[in-house]
């Protein structure tokens, strides 16, 4: 049985997604889950009665989040660090969700994943290289920023578990395109690119991106998602343009922009 803290403590915070349609535990330190995981399950164009295997789930906001927008999909997900599983877990129990997770390193899947393939796989690696970052001093921030898996690892691992005709997507620092695209050639088609920036003008820091199994379609870069209104952040005034707003605020699905 899972054991719920499912409260404000002092190592912990309940957090809402979803304009508070989802409630969610985490570390008060350390890695928190923000932004980037509900685009992520905002970009997945899943349906009722489908798979999705999210690797690296942390807490499970990326997997709720589209179990939230999805009802009816089946959701698993893979996590090393134990405390962050455990809270995955009770955050699907709170929540009412069916949630699956695995507390597992991804090099060394359990048998039980690795026999099945799935309809999506999605995934928030690390966003920076071990080779050229420093160690944070929070063990779980430092996993979740830099891990020891190398990218072209975690690409192959998902790879591997898309079933048929199914999708790879991942969300990840526009500097590690070259990367990505490298390591999925050969592996799944169908590749289209959404890069991310923070305002009009701006370079694109992050960017999603779909891949399909036995897709065929010549590579798609889509126009940017604009995340912010206006030139400038002002203080204490969200500025999210309406698209992102419906996104963060209402669970919507979030358009490929073709």
């Amino acid at each position: 049985m899972v054991r719920l803290i499912w409260a404000v403590t002092d190592n912990h915070t309940c957090d809402a997604f979803l304009g508070g349609k989802l409630k969610i535990l985490q570390p008060r330190q350390g890695y928190r889950a923000g932004v980037d995981p509900v685009l992520l399950a905002a970009s997945v164009d899943a349906r009722a009665g489908q798979s999705v295997l999210e690797l690296g789930c942390g807490v499970g906001v990326a997997s709720l989040c589209l179990a939230v927008r999805v009802p009816g999909v089946s959701i698993s997900g893979v996590e090393v660090q134990p405390d962050y599983a455990d809270l995955a877990r009770q955050n699907s129990a709170a929540n009412k969700i069916p949630f699956d997770v695995v507390t597992a390193d991804l090099r060394a899947l359990p048998y039980e994943v690795r026999q099945k393939r799935f309809d999506h796989v999605i995934m928030n690696p690390p966003y920076f290289s071990r080779r050229t970052g420093t160690a944070s001093d929070d063990s779980g921030r430092d996993m979740a920023l830099s891990g020891d898996t190398p990218l072209a690892d975690w690409l192959d691992i998902g790879a591997r578990r898309v079933g048929p005709k199914g999708y790879l997507t991942i969300i990840q620092r526009i500097e590690r395109l070259p990367e990505v695209l490298t390591a999925l050639d050969g592996r799944l088609g169908a590749i289209v690119v959404l890069p991310i920036a923070g305002r009009e003008g701006r370079a694109p820091e992050l960017f999603l991106l779909r891949a399909r199994q036995e897709g065929r379609a010549a590579f798609r870069m889509a126009p940017a998602l604009v995340m912010h209104e206006g030139a400038s952040h002002h203080v204490n005034q969200e500025s999210y343009t309406a698209e992102v707003r419906r996104v963060l605020r209402n669970g919507k699905k979030l358009s490929f922009g073709l």
